[in-house]
């Protein structure tokens, strides 16, 4: 039931209180965020929310503005973020919220852009994340176990917790004073590992969440997927169909949100591509609301970089680039245009959905409508749903017919009137495109500089067996050296030529590299299915003294799961087989280490660091040795579009430009489809200077630095395609005097396009209008066309920003001679370019 104001009770902790106070330290008013059953309730007006996930640490500042004017263009009003605890607090007592780690700054612009914040505080995050957004240091912390009922960790958690809300408070950025912020969070999934810690996890997360709420931040505290969470905590939905799957809140008072509705997928390395349909996405929302959802959040919406080692364990740098807004922070159409339309679509339903009562009508398993009507009123507003995948079906409501495509919802915000199809993409389609940059190529020439293996007085650190390596790094550093020296006499060597020992090292993870007597033996590496994997290489042994070095390294470290604290990492045994005196067991051999590389040290990815060591032009051509730095200089590339390079000639490594860490490349593992999972790498443009840009390459195995190439990143290439069934474009209607109208006298279907950036249409590629097939950059003409189809979208779009192709019979085929009894189809393609 909707509660009056009045009814609002102040912040308790006591768990039998069933609303949420907000606001000014209790008193009543305006200003705040309240709830109820139905909705959130900010500033005194119910809201639809319309979210998505926009983490401030994976792009610069300079995008931040860019990025959220085009999630706002994309009908969002609400940007959630993380907070990211180890980048926050790197050492313990020290603070670094500066650059893209400035949090005030990033929710203070959310706020000038006229959208609200989700602040999810954590601290523990996931997120794809380092250590799940945990510093390193708080494994030292004496007698800590994460995540449970542990005076250790809970003392630090609240203490980090306290420190940004209060950061958040004195910035006056909590809905209750007037800024964006309208929900936090606090923990994160904690369902997933809350049996493990049996009884003391049942009291951790009651206690979480009355620590979080005795706060007093003014806005609601959620919990997501934690069915207990503790009043007034609401507790929220992650997955890819929550209209379906939450069987929602834990009291009737608390509205229904989504926190986390999946785009895409991240991705691995190692992974093949990953895909989300838009129709699909634009489904589970309408779905999700048909069912009184009220808070839907893409995660992500836009992913953006993970620069330097910030990825969780196998992670690639690129994140969630199949999102809406893709890596370079460029529209990824259709899903950003079509999620437009959607929410064009459910805000003319707004009003019936928070003032109707809810209805449900069962035509058969597979249809039904769902529809909110408030009589008294005179709205009503209704989703028509086939849930059938593979068949289209018709519906009779309310006396009219509707066609619904398999797997789709229409939605009348009337009751009548079919203003969006979830499976009915009428928004543009783009193909991303990578241009080889003529400025900044003509001069790169690559130099290189050995990485040179440590020496006995280099190696500090001694034990008898190998150290583990996430613990001795401290997470500084990818890298441990591990050393070892053993003897052998003639009668151990083999006598046979054919017969060489093998090196034999089972290693917890993530990767190895191996050398014997200063000769590179190879590599191997796990995943991040399975982090361990065994080594076996043959290896050169001479009389005497024999020398291994082993290079171990994480791929960033892990981000989840139940003690995480224990996680380990690095070589574990060690022997050589083959040998005619048998296997020796090198385990217990007393080893020696060395974190990091001596490149690291110099900082020669720097350009003062660069002139520590000594640099030669660059073997080539062909594969270069491993463990080797190489270095060049370039000139900003042309233009305004987003730069990237492209490494798929090389191994694995990590990138620097002008000093600062673009991410690890790992171009070397190949998905199931025998391409990397990622082989171009984002360059902001605002690490960037006009001229003399310094790239520094870190190559582990070894590659050929010729095949780098610098590349500019557009979506020039824009197309559509649309049936005359279709329903007109969602702007076509509004609502006026309480009721849904179309904005123009005769609403038909058209095709919309927009060039990114203010470009022009220079160039009509492809239009027919008639039967045509295919797919944006694969259209073919099918066995009827239009002859006037390439006039007249020319007169309509060639030179414009933007244009609007009517779907007009009138228009194409006056005689109606084309393809006569045929449903119609329009596809179009263009070309934008810069105005000359």
């Amino acid at each position: 039931m909707t509660q009056t104001l009045s009814h609002v009770l102040v912040v308790a902790l006591a768990a039998s209180l069933m609303l949420l106070k907000v606001a000014n330290g209790g008193r009543l008013g305006n200003k705040g965020v309240l709830y109820d059953g139905r909705s959130l309730i900010i500033n005194g007006r119910r809201e639809l929310l319309f979210s998505g996930s926009v983490h401030y640490p994976r792009s610069p500042p300079e995008m931040w503005p860019d990025v959220l004017r085009k999630a706002k263009e994309g009908g969002l009003n609400l940007i959630q973020t993380y907070v990211f605890w180890n980048i926050h607090e790197p050492i313990q007592g020290q603070f670094d919220f500066k650059g893209n780690y400035d949090l005030v700054k990033f929710i203070k612009m959310i706020g000038e852009h006229g959208m609200y914040a989700t602040l999810r505080v954590g601290p523990f995050i996931e997120a794809e994340w380092n250590y799940g957004g945990f510093p390193f240091w708080l494994r030292d912390v004496s007698n800590i176990t994460f995540r449970t009922d542990n005076p250790p960790f809970k003392y630090h958690m609240e203490k980090f917790t306290k420190m940004i809300v209060d950061m958040m408070k004195d910035a006056n950025l909590y809905a209750s004073q007037g800024g964006p912020i309208i929900l936090s969070q606090i923990e994160n999934e904690y369902n997933n590992v809350q049996h493990a810690y049996k009884e003391l996890g049942n009291r951790y997360i009651q206690w979480a969440g009355t620590m979080a709420v005795g706060l007093e931040t003014g806005v609601p505290w959620m919990m997501c997927k934690q069915k207990d969470a503790p009043d007034p905590v609401i507790n929220t939905c992650n997955g890819r169909n929550c209209g379906d799957t939450f069987t929602g809140p834990n009291r009737p008072n608390k509205p229904i949100l989504w926190t986390e509705n999946w785009t895409a997928q991240y991705r691995v390395f190692g992974d093949p591509p990953s895909q989300r349909a838009a129709e699909d996405l634009a489904f589970s929302v309408a779905r999700f609301v048909s069912k009184n959802g009220t808070l839907a959040n893409y995660y992500m919406y836009y992913g953006g970089t993970n620069f330097g080692r910030t990825t969780s364990s196998f992670v690639t740098t690129r994140y969630y680039d199949e999102a809406p807004i893709d890596e370079y922070g460029l529209l990824r159409e259709p899903k950003w245009g079509h999620l437009r339309d959607l929410h064009d679509a459910l805000k003319l339903c707004k009003k019936a959905l928070f003032t109707g009562t809810p209805s449900v009508e069962k035509f058969s398993e597979d249809l039904e409508a769902r529809f909110y009507e408030d009589q008294r009123r005179s709205v009503c507003a209704a989703f028509l749903c086939n849930n059938n995948t593979m068949i289209p079906l018709t519906i009779t409501f309310r006396g009219g017919n509707y066609y619904l495509p398999p797997h789709s919802i229409s939605i009348l915000p009337d009751c009548k009137n079919v203003v969006y199809n979830t499976q009915s993409v009428v928004s543009q389609h783009s193909s991303r495109n990578y241009v080889k940059s003529k400025i900044a190529n003509k001069n790169l020439k690559w130099e290189m500089s050995r990485e040179n293996l440590p020496s006995p007085d280099d190696t500090t650190l001694e034990s008898e067996t190998p150290l583990e390596l996430m613990s001795t790094t401290k997470d500084t550093t990818d890298y441990l050296w591990y050393t070892t020296s053993f003897a052998l006499d003639r009668y151990d060597l083999p006598f046979r030529e054919d017969i060489v020992p093998v090196l034999l090292v089972a290693n917890l993870g993530h990767l190895m590299h191996a050398f014997v007597n200063e000769e590179y033996v190879g590599s191997a590496h796990g995943s991040n299915v399975e982090k361990s994997f065994v080594f076996q290489k043959p290896a050169k042994l001479k009389l005497g003294t024999n020398h291994i070095a082993l290079l171990g390294a994480t791929v960033g470290f892990p981000d989840s799961g139940a003690f995480l604290e224990h996680r380990i990492a690095g070589v574990h045994t060690v022997s050589i087989k083959g040998l005619n005196s048998g296997t020796i067991d090198l385990s217990a051999n007393g080893w020696r280490h060395k974190v990091g590389l001596f490149g690291e040290k110099l900082r020669v990815f720097t350009q003062g660091g660069s002139h520590r060591v000594k640099w030669t032009k660059a073997a080539g051509p062909g594969q270069g040795p491993p463990l080797t730095w190489y270095k060049a200089y370039f000139d900003a590339p042309e233009g305004n579009d987003p730069v990237a390079i492209e490494l798929e000639t090389m191994s694995k490594g990590m990138v620097w430009i002008n000093g600062k860490s673009i991410g690890r490349y790992w171009s070397s593992y190949l998905s199931p489809l025998g391409q990397p999972s990622q082989s171009v790498y984002h360059i902001p443009r605002a690490f960037l200077k006009p001229t003399q840009n310094l790239v520094v390459l870190l190559e582990e195995i070894g590659g050929n630095p010729d095949g780098i190439q610098i590349v500019t990143v557009n979506r020039d290439t824009i197309c559509i395609i649309i049936d005359e069934n279709d329903p007109p474009h969602a702007s076509s209607w509004k609502r006026k005097d309480g009721t849904i109208r179309t904005v123009v006298d005769d609403a038909k279907p058209s095709a919309h396009l927009q060039c990114p950036d203010s470009k022009q249409i220079v160039q009509i590629e492809f239009a027919s209008y008639g039967n045509p097939f295919g797919a944006c950059g694969r259209f073919s003409l099918g066995n009827c066309s239009s002859p006037i189809s390439q006039k007249i979208v020319q007169e309509n779009c060639l030179g414009k920003t933007s244009c609007a192709v009517p779907m007009d019979q009138k228009v194409f085929d006056k005689n109606g001679d084309v393809c006569p009894g045929v449903l119609k189809s329009l596809a179009i393609q263009v070309q934008c370019g810069n105005r000359n």
